[in-house]
């Protein structure tokens, strides 16, 4: 039998207790995953985090090149091609 899932009075009390920085409480004594089933939310925005990241300039200007040819920001294509790479690199490790 699992654990009930505590009531919480807010989020922060909620990441609190399941955060490792909290109580890191486990998971598995209060949800049987066995039984879970994926969700999608299709109106879920994903949280974006601004980062910098240095390029040579030559990388840039080929990237705006390739940009430009498909009507695209260069930023838009930039996040295209490390998704795309990501999905790759998921993947391999699948099939490894």
């Amino acid at each position: 039998m699992k654990k009930a899932i505590p009531k919480f009075k807010n989020e922060n009390e909620e990441f609190e207790f399941w955060s490792a920085k909290g109580a890191g409480a486990d998971s598995t004594a209060y949800v049987d995953w066995s039984k879970a089933k994926r969700a999608k939310l299709p109106s879920l925005k994903p949280t974006l985090r601004t980062i910098s990241v240095r390029l040579p300039v030559a990388m840039i200007e080929d990237l705006k090149i390739l940009a430009n040819k498909r009507d695209v920001p260069y930023q838009s294509l930039l996040k295209v091609f490390l998704a795309e790479r990501l999905e790759q690199e998921r993947r391999l490790r699948r099939a490894g």
